[in-house]
Order: C-alpha cells, then sequence, then structure tokens
C-alpha cells in the first residue's frame, strides 16, 4: 500500500470504530500529520482525559500510553509500537521508590511523568517539563523532596526556584547529549537567533547557558508557542529533531537550526503508519494497567493536573 492508501484507510478505521489518534511531537512526521491531537507529555496527558473516542493510538513510546489508560480506565487504549521505550522511565522502579518511603517517611516524591505506572503508583505528584517549576513551587517549604527520574530537569528546577531536591540519577539519552558547548558555538553562528532549549538537557542548569539574553528554556510545547508569537525569524532548537517539523509547518517564513543532527528519538522513531494502521485494523497492542496500580498511579497525576499554569 502506498502512504496515501495507508492514511485513507487510517481515517475510515478511525470513524469506524470511534477512534482518535495522540501523537508526540518527537515521533516521523508522516505519523505527526495524521494526529487528532499532537502534542508533548501534559498536552497528550490532558487529551486523554477529555476525549469521548472508544479507542485511543497512542503514538509515543509506551510509558505516555500507559499514562493514557490510566486517566482513561474505560478507554481501549493501542499502541502502535509495543516495544518503544524511554531510558528514563527505566532508570527507577516502584521498588525504588518504595525502599525510599521507608527511610524518608515525611518526604515527598516528585515524578516526572516519563515514568512507569508502578513508579507512579508510589508517587506523591506527578509533573512535566511545561509545569515542573508550579508543581514544585507548590510544594511545602519544610518537607524533604526526592525528584525522579531526570537529574538535569531536576537540577534546574533546583536552580530556577531555589528549592533543595534530592535527585535521581536518571536521564534522558537524547537530551543528555546537548552541552553548553553546543549551545555557545550555534550561538556564535547564529547571533540573531533565540535559543529554545528543553530542560531536560544537559546544558540546562549551567549558569553559561542561563544568562544568555538569547536562551529561553521550554517545553516542547512551549517551544512552539515561543516561535509562533516571536517576531525573530531565525531559532536554535534544542530538543528532539523531529520537533522542527512542527515549528515549520506552523511558521513556514521562519528558520528553525538543529542543535545537532544527532538528537534523535529511536524509540520514538519505531512507530510507523504501517503500524498505526495494523494497530488500528487488529485492535492490537492494548495497553492495561491493573486496577490496582491505576487507582495509585491516578492519584498524582490527577494532583498534577490540578496544578493552574500561568
Amino acid at each position: 500500500m502506498t502512504n496515501t492508501e495507508i492514511i485513507n484507510r487510517i481515517q475510515q478505521l478511525k470513524k469506524e470504530k470511534n477512534a482518535v489518534i495522540l501523537a508526540h511531537y518527537y515521533t516521523r512526521p508522516e505519523v505527526q500529520d495524521i494526529a487528532d491531537y499532537l502534542g508533548d507529555s501534559l498536552g497528550l496527558s490532558q487529551e486523554a482525559g477529555k476525549t469521548d473516542a472508544d479507542i485511543i493510538v497512542f503514538c509515543g513510546v509506551h510509558f505516555m500510553a500507559e499514562t493514557a489508560a490510566i486517566i482513561s480506565p474505560h478507554k481501549k487504549v493501542l499502541i502502535p509500537a509495543p516495544s518503544a521505550g524511554c531510558s528514563l522511565a527505566e532508570s527507577i522502579t516502584g521498588y525504588d521508590l518504595r525502599e525510599w518511603k521507608k527511610n524518608n517517611p515525611a518526604g515527598i516524591v516528585v515524578s516526572y511523568v516519563n515514568t512507569t505506572a508502578d513508579v507512579k503508583a508510589w508517587t506523591d505528584i506527578c509533573c512535566t517539563s511545561a509545569n515542573a517549576l508550579k508543581v514544585v513551587e507548590s510544594l511545602p517549604k519544610d518537607r524533604k523532596l526526592l525528584f525522579v527520574p531526570d537529574k538535569n530537569l531536576g537540577a534546574w528546577i533546583c536552580k530556577v526556584t531555589g528549592r533543595e531536591m534530592e535527585l535521581w540519577n536518571g536521564d534522558c539519552c537524547v537530551h543528555a547529549r546537548i552541552t553548553t558547548e553546543m549551545i555557545l558555538e550555534k550561538s556564535q553562528q547564529y547571533p540573531e537567533a533565540d535559543i529554545l532549549i528543553h530542560p531536560e538537557s544537559l546544558c540546562s542548569h549551567d549558569d553559561r547557558i542561563l544568562n544568555l539574553p538569547q536562551a529561553y528554556l521550554y517545553s516542547t510545547a512551549g517551544m512552539i508557542k515561543h516561535a509562533l508569537n516571536s517576531s525573530k525569524k531565525q531559532f536554535i532548537i534544542a530538543t528532539e529533531i523531529e520537533t522542527i517539523h512542527k515549528l515549520q509547518k506552523d511558521n513556514p517564513d521562519k528558520e528553525f537550526i538543529p542543535i545537532d543532527s544527532r538528537t534523535i528519538c529511536a524509540q520514538m522513531k519505531k512507530v510507523t503508519l504501517e503500524n498505526v494502521l495494523e494497530a488500528l485494523e487488529k485492535e492490537q497492542y492494548i495497553v492495561e494497567v491493573s486496577e490496582e496500580i491505576r487507582q495509585k498511579a491516578w492519584i498524582p497525576i490527577d494532583n498534577m493536573l490540578n496544578i493552574k499554569l500561568q
């Protein structure tokens, strides 16, 4: 089948089965283009909770589909690429948090949404890169905090909020490649460009970057909003390279320069048009979370969704 035939068949099945396609900004451009909703972790979580579809086809990595299953237990959540994992989600287990809580009974666990359902079940509140600062600022100042699993995002939060937190030693294998030296070199090559940096990046908490007047730290959705509202014509993008597809579609008259050609999430690329179609046709690779875990994991997600962004 040609791509056009696959897309037409997907559209037909969506209507027949009352299905919705949610896709992350890091998926392939052709997958982004068939999505009913394209977003980052926060936006996708919110959309999973709002949709009235019977089937959610989640084009992303496994923890994201799990989050959708936690939020929408009465929906059938399908993941086209069930082997699509995440270095962050795989760096910590529920057992790790259970042991920490034994040693810190009054402590609060803040988990980045890039975690498994089992980890969320031992979490007090979740966050995403879009709302992490607000989540941490909302917590009591006299309680010990553990932030898991991204040490770079956690260090950035500590730097911006002034809040001390114990940080788990995990990172995103894509954003951990983005160094201060890369940013400084690109800023010299393109002195007129705004630099949009994901806070998972290795350089996110370096004062040399935070003091650059043209540097901005954003979630992926924040980058897209900034570029859309800015009068600038040139932007250096320090995140997963596929984000540029959406940026370019929204701003055809602007230039987007990747920080490095290797900022590619191979796990996200496992989602293809072919396996989206196959998932819909066969209603296969259903993501299920046990009700016991789901109920526990829902609490920190709900706590997160109740944090209002300005």
